[in-house]
């Protein structure tokens, strides 16, 4: 498949001789929770993405079924690559970032042999015999075991298992200080124009200590596109998690009415580029000093030539400022990086899931399959 746009996303190196499209395929849109997907289609429209210069895509061990997506990919990658070689032309380097999340429940007890297995059973996922990055993510700071769990994620890097350590979530004070420990590549925290929390001293450490800022949500579930521009405020019930989720976010930010103000904002900045507001709210957080990689949650190629459109044009320092406007003026949200989503209690914590590696080994043991 092959691209029409000469736009292509940058390469950036994290360590020597490791790069990544600045623009990495996100992959929690493939799991449950966000409508049926077409899982053949998913898997052959990836190819395009490569072709397209976005040769970076994020999974986790907690998105059902989507490791074992990507590792049907990298199949079908690998043949398409034997044939391209064949021609005498090169195919990209496809790199695939997982994680490893911990159940909560599990997280007091949490051994060396369980964290091994949670890498083994991504190995086999994926079909790969090293993961390219695992990003660690702890659910609850009071349980100090994550710096054992770090470090056995560290043993498993030594053995070759694991070829970089990155972290999710993480605020900037344990952030830190697992850094402290090991040499931690990336974070990928949830960053925004509605979401401004890993700005600040967050992005000052990691610019200190070269860790890469992976955003997601950088469109707000899809909230921050014309879409939703002149539309009146649809509550908080929808089917799709990333709309719960993000809605709330809209309210620490200060609302519909002050959300609609920003999108009116995004417009008029849109319309001076000839693009769209999801343009223009992936732009302003790439160009975020900090900001490495910026995640979207595509499932498909349909929009892909829209999605490349982000490379097109430039944000002017007067355009800037004007979203800055608006951002300072917002209320929130407020606190540490994913201090809000830790709140278990709390709106945000209560709609999180906490324990999906049971889930899906309860799934396991209840269909007989015991393969993972």
């Amino acid at each position: 498949m092959s691209t029409t746009r000469s736009a292509r996303p940058e390469q950036v190196e994290l360590r020597p001789g490791y790069r990544i499209s600045n623009i990495i395929k996100g992959g929690w849109q493939l799991a449950g929770d966000h409508g049926t997907v077409d899982r053949k289609k998913a898997i052959t429209d990836m190819l395009a993405f490569v072709d397209a210069g976005i040769t970076t895509f994020d999974c986790a061990d907690i998105y059902t079924g989507v490791e074992e997506m990507l590792g049907e990919f990298l199949k079908e990658y690998a043949r398409s690559s034997a044939n391209a070689a064949s021609d005498g032309s090169e195919h990209e380097r496809v790199r695939i970032h997982t994680k490893y999340v911990p159940d909560i429940n599990s997280l007091a007890t949490l051994t060396r042999k369980e964290v091994n297995a949670g890498i083994e059973r991504s190995l086999s996922r994926l079909g790969v015999e090293q993961l390219d990055l695992v990003q660690f993510h702890w659910w609850n700071y009071a349980v100090d075991r994550y710096l054992n769990t770090l470090g056995w994620l560290a043993d498993l890097q030594r053995e070759g298992k694991i070829a970089r350590l990155g972290v999710t979530n993480f605020d900037a004070e344990h952030l830190a200080t697992l850094s402290d420990q090991t040499d931690i590549v990336s974070a990928q925290v949830q960053f925004s124009l509605l979401d401004r929390r890993a700005a600040g001293e967050f992005s000052s450490l990691c610019n200190s200590r070269n860790i890469h800022i992976f955003a997601y949500g950088s469109l707000a579930g899809g909230f921050l596109t014309d879409h939703w521009l002149g539309t009146p405020d649809p509550g908080h019930e929808f089917e799709n998690r990333s709309l719960v989720k993000y809605r709330l976010v809209i309210d620490e930010f200060g609302g519909w009415q002050a959300f609609q103000a920003l999108l009116k904002e995004l417009r008029l900045i849109a319309d001076a580029h000839g693009v769209n507001i999801a343009s223009v709210a992936i732009n302003a957080t790439l160009k975020h000093p900090a900001v490495t990689s910026v995640i979207v949650g595509a499932r498909y190629a349909a929009r892909l030539q829209q999605l490349l459109g982000v490379l097109d044009f430039s944000l002017t320092d007067d355009e800037l400022q004007r979203i800055n406007t608006h951002l300072s003026n917002a209320p929130g949200p407020a606190g540490p990086v994913f201090g809000l989503e830790r709140d278990l209690s709390g709106v945000h914590g209560r709609i999180m899931k906490y324990n999906l590696n049971d889930g899906d080994a309860r799934q396991l043991r209840e269909s007989g399959d015991n393969k993972s």
